[in-house]
This record gives C-alpha cells, sequence and structure tokens, in this order.
C-alpha cells in the first residue's frame, strides 16, 4: 500500500509538467470554459486508455458537479475507490460529495484520511490533494471556507506556479471574508495571470470581485481582458451578454451572445437566451418561439427559468391560458427556496386573467411577500397587490392586503396605512372593519380630521333617518378639530354643522343645540337668508325673542332625505403621509 501511494504522488506531481499534463490540462481547460461535454471527452478518452487513471476520474467528477449531477459524480467515485483503495484524490472527491449533501463531518473524514494517505515522508501531503480539497470546500455551501484557506496555503507552499491551487485559494479569501478578503483575492488572482497570461479564468474572477462592489468601470475592463487572454473562453462572452442585456444595448449583447455559442459545447439551452433577448426586446413571438424549442427537446427536465419566460411572454401575447399552463409549470419545477416575490406577481396578473377566484389572487400575493426577506420588500410587493385588488373592484381584499401591511409595519403603521386600509374597507361595505381602523386611526392622531370624518361618514351611512344618532359623538369631534382652521375647513365646518343642526331639531327635539349650529354656520354664511329663518323659527318655538326674518312652514329644519345620503356626499381629504396636505380630494 506504502509503494501505491508513493507512485501515485509521483504521477500526480504530472499535474503541471509534461505530456500528460497537457492532456489533462486541456480537459481543465475545457471545464473552466464551460465546455463540459468537451471535457467530458478529453476524460474519458483518457481512462479509456488507462482505467486507473485517478486523476481524469477526478477531473471528471469534478465536471458532473459543475453540471449539477451530484449522484453521477458520487457514482464514479464510488466505483473507482472500489477497484483502487484509498485513492487520495478519490478520498477527496467523495468528501466533496459529502458537502454537497451535508454531511459535513464525514466529509472531514475523508479529506484528512486523504491528507494522510498522500503524505510522503519529508515531502509532507500532496499539493494536488491539498488543492482539491481546497477546491471541494470552496464549492460547497457547506464547505470550510477557513479550512479551505488552510489547505490551499499550504499546497502553494509547496507548488506556488499551480495556477488551480491560486484559481481557488482566491476564491476562498472572497468567500470566508466577502469585501474584506477581496484584496488577498485581488492579489492572488494578479499571481496565477503572472504565471499564466492566457489563465482567462482569473480575470474573470476578478470582475466578479468589482461586481460585487458595483464598479462597473472594472468588471468591464476586465471582461473585455479575459476574453483577450483566451479568445475561445465562452464565459467572458456570456457575461458581456447579460452586462450589455441588462443595459438595454441590444445589439451589443447579441454580438457577445453569438461569440460565446460560437466558442461553447452546441446545448439546445443557447435558444433560451435568444428568447430572453427577443422577449426584452419586447417581441414576444420570437421570445415563445425560441423558448418553445427548449421545451420540446427538454421536456419535463426543461428548467424554471425557461418556463418563466414563457409564463411571462405568453402573458405579454395575452394568450392567458399558456401563460396559466407555464407559471403552474414552474411553480411545481423551481425549488421552494429560490421562489421570489416577482415569481408571485406574475403568478397573480395571470390568475387575474383566467377567472379565478380572488382568495387564489389574495394568496398568490401573500405568499410572494411570505418569500421576502426585507420588510421595505414585502410591504412594497403587498401595495402592488392592494392596487391590483383596487383596480379590479375588489375592495374587500385590497383593505384585507391593507391591513396585513399594517400588522407587518407594527408601531411603524403610519396615517395612510391606516387611511388605506379602512377607506377600502368602506368602499366594500365592510364598514365594521372600516371603524375598526378608523377608531385606531383617531387614538393615534386625535387632532387630524381624517379619522372624525370617516366615522362621521360611516355613522350616516348606517343611521339614514338620524333616529338612532350614530353619527352625532363622530359629527361633534369632527366639528371641534375642523374649528381649528376655520379658514381652510369652511365648507366642512358648514355641512358638518347643517347635519348636526338637523338632527338636534328633528329627532333629539333640542332647540337650542340646533340654534347653537345654524349659528355656527351663519358666521361662516352671513348672507343666507334660508339659515336665519330657520334661526328665527326656533328662536321663537322656544320662546326665545323672535328674529325679525319671518319663520317658514312647516318643520323649522328640513329632514335630509335617506336617498339623499351618498358615499360621495362627503369626500374625505386622504392623507399623503403623516403631516401630509390635507387638502387632497379622495374620490371612490
Amino acid at each position: 500500500m506504502k509503494k501505491t501511494t508513493i507512485s501515485f504522488i509521483a504521477a500526480g506531481l504530472l499535474f503541471v509538467s509534461g505530456l500528460k499534463a497537457q492532456t489533462i490540462q486541456e480537459g481543465m481547460n475545457h471545464l473552466y470554459a464551460d465546455r463540459f461535454k468537451s471535457a467530458i471527452g478529453v476524460f474519458e478518452k483518457l481512462l479509456a486508455t488507462n482505467p486507473n487513471n485517478m486523476e481524469a476520474t477526478y477531473w471528471l467528477g469534478q465536471t458532473y458537479f459543475d453540471m449539477d449531477e451530484n449522484d453521477k459524480a458520487r457514482q464514479l467515485y464510488d466505483k473507482a475507490l472500489a477497484t483502487n483503495g484509498s485513492a487520495p484524490l478519490i478520498l477527496v472527491g467523495l468528501g466533496h460529495a459529502d458537502l454537497l449533501d451535508n454531511k459535513t463531518n464525514d466529509a472531514r473524514q475523508k479529506f484528512e484520511a486523504a491528507i494522510t494517505a498522500a503524505t510522503s515522508g519529508k515531502k509532507g501531503a500532496d499539493p494536488i490533494v491539498l488543492t482539491a480539497i481546497g477546491r471541494a470546500n470552496v464549492d460547497a455551501k457547506a464547505g470550510d471556507f477557513n479550512y479551505a484557506i488552510e489547505k490551499l496555503k499550504e499546497a502553494a507552499g509547496k507548488a506556488d506556479r499551480n495556477t488551480e491551487t491560486l484559481l481557488q485559494l482566491g476564491n476562498a479569501y472572497r468567500k470566508a471574508r466577502p469585501g474584506e478578503g477581496g484584496g488577498e483575492a485581488f492579489q492572488t488572482y494578479k499571481k496565477a495571470l503572472e504565471i499564466n497570461p492566457s489563465f482567462a479564468v482569473a480575470s474573470l474572477r476578478l470582475s466578479k470581485l468589482f461586481e460585487s462592489q458595483k464598479n462597473w468601470e472594472l468588471v468591464l475592463e476586465y471582461l473585455n481582458d479575459a476574453s483577450k487572454r483566451d479568445a475561445t473562453f465562452a464565459p467572458a462572452y456570456y457575461e458581456l451578454f447579460y452586462y450589455n442585456f441588462f443595459r438595454a444595448k441590444f445589439p451589443e449583447a447579441e454580438e457577445q451572445l453569438n461569440k460565446f455559442i460560437s466558442n461553447s459545447d452546441p446545448d439546445i439551452s443557447h435558444e433560451h437566451l435568444f428568447a430572453q433577448l427577443c422577449w426584452a426586446k419586447k417581441d414576444f413571438d420570437c421570445a415563445t418561439n425560441r423558448a418553445e424549442k427548449v421545451v420540446a427537446a427538454t421536456g419535463e427536465k426543461t428548467k424554471p427559468k425557461v418556463l418563466k419566460l414563457l409564463a411571462d411572454a405568453y402573458y405579454q401575447k395575452a394568450d392567458y391560458s399558456s401563460a396559466r399552463k407555464y407559471i403552474d409549470w414552474y411553480f411545481k419545477r423551481e425549488k421552494a427556496e429560490d421562489l421570489n416575490s416577482g415569481d408571485y406577481k406574475l403568478l397573480a396578473d395571470i390568475l387575474v386573467k383566467t377567472g379565478v377566484t380572488g382568495d387564489e389572487i389574495y394568496n398568490a400575493y401573500t405568499r410572494g411577500a411570505a418569500v421576502d426577506t426585507v420588510l421595505s420588500s414585502k410591504v412594497d410587493f403587498l401595495k402592488q397587490g392592494a392596487e391590483a385588488f383596487k383596480t379590479a373592484g375588489d375592495r374587500l381584499r385590497e383593505g384585507d392586503i391593507r391591513s396585513e401591511i399594517i400588522k407587518l409595519k407594527g408601531a411603524g403603521a403610519g396615517q395612510r396605512d391606516y387611511f388605506d386600509a379602512g377607506f377600502a374597507y368602506y368602499q366594500g361595505n365592510s364598514y365594521e372593519k372600516s371603524k375598526g381602523l378608523f377608531n385606531t386611526y383617531t387614538e393615534k392622531w386625535p387632532g387630524e380630521t381624517y379619522g372624525w370624518q370617516m366615522l362621521f361618514q360611516i355613522g350616516r351611512l348606517e343611521d339614514t333617518t338620524m333616529e338612532k344618532g350614530l353619527a352625532v359623538p363622530y359629527g361633534l369631534k369632527y366639528l371641534e378639530v375642523l374649528e381649528k382652521d376655520t379658514a381652510k375647513n369652511r365648507k366642512s365646518i358648514l355641512s358638518t354643522s347643517g347635519y348636526l343642526a338637523q338632527y338636534y331639531a328633528n329627532i333629539a327635539k333640542d332647540k337650542e343645540k340646533a340654534i347653537l349650529y345654524l349659528e355656527k354656520m351663519l358666521v361662516f354664511d352671513p348672507t343666507n337668508e334660508s339659515i336665519k329663518a330657520n334661526i328665527a323659527a326656533l328662536k321663537k318655538a322656544a320662546g326665545i325673542k323672535p328674529a325679525t326674518t319671518p319663520a317658514p312652514k312647516g318643520n323649522p329644519v328640513p329632514a335630509a332625505k335617506p336617498a339623499t345620503i351618498k358615499k360621495t356626499a362627503i369626500q374625505p381629504a386622504k392623507p399623503k403621509t403623516a403631516t401630509a396636505s390635507k387638502t387632497a380630494a379622495v374620490k371612490k
């Protein structure tokens, strides 16, 4: 066993030198460039010549990992280990598989066993094995980035010109200390480029460093640098495609997309990229035609992003039946943890057009808000739902969603939040819910008119004959607040005083109070002969010194007819913010 191990280590040192290294490196270059089929072809050819070539086996498994075919990689490594004992690189490969399955303890045991098996006297641990351990920990979410740095630094100390070691060390610095580790990562990637000027993947990683800093000038510089260092390096063109795509530079984007495809393995998924470009240009026929080709070729294995694009493109084309088909399929295929609020917004938009119940649409918005982790994003998303229900005329569900916003905001909910929710319920004839919100509003902001105004209006609608006096307490408080600014609130003071005068004259039979509110009206409308005549009639009936103006016949103050009290009779001012102007009219 000892002899076998030493022989393997000696072979491993050919990783960067000699004929074998060039062949392995050819496969690695394809892997760096995401040409997975080409990489598999190289490694399988090597294994056909020598089935016990552990380096080729290791890199073939790494290719499967990059293709997200983790089970296939594990099967490959299990089979290799069964026929080759404790081959260190294969142990690392299995540890890598364990990390991807979140089996961190099992992975660490395999890594340490691989180090032991690959340690030779004074030379210590094999740098190739140490680099593979670093790669595994950098690649997996469950990886230990600090452990990766430790092993990769040790490997670099033994083989300081191994660009794979430097690449993974830079990646480890970046992941272990986001932001803080950027400087160390930068220097490490730069060193790799000094050793191998055509090592374009290092330039790509440099561009990603500056992308995290939103330094777009340097992102573009390093992407162009990568394409110049290796004109066949497809990922650079892929990134340049999206760089231009998101800036709506569509001719430039298409140019880079064509370069990407010409330097990639043939793949039906390239049609999806063209479909995205068509979609961005609002050529939805082109978008659906391109994406449908992907579906036809991949069937049930179609990637969720293709299904989502089709759902949206068909929605834009007003083909709501097809849109519903693909959005339902998308939600079945996409991982729950990868769904976002935008997905639920698209779902809700499509549901609105396909005649489903309001409950289904409501659930789409509440579920969409739940997947957001940022409070402001949750609130913004729910507001979109509220506006959608408002537009559709479903004011009750609008009120329900706005009530959810209040719950989310808690103590941070403002006047506008309470007003909008209460007004939605008011418009939906749900007066109890509306009153609940406006009662809270008046408790929080007793000096503002809006809450009292709405409670007064609801009371009038619930008691159209005035017999129960439901609106009166709110009218009294509303008038009290209005009188703090008589110049601004003249019309509202007149109408509210008129209502109270009617109530006290005709229902409560309290002539003195009726006179009081008529006199308030007269202050703001001193030439109104009708008001003067009513005051005179009431005073005469009450035995008060009569006015010189003759009293009208019949009831001193005409009672309001039920049919004349409508929801639009009072148009409350809608607060834009907690301190907004009170003059903006709110219409039904």
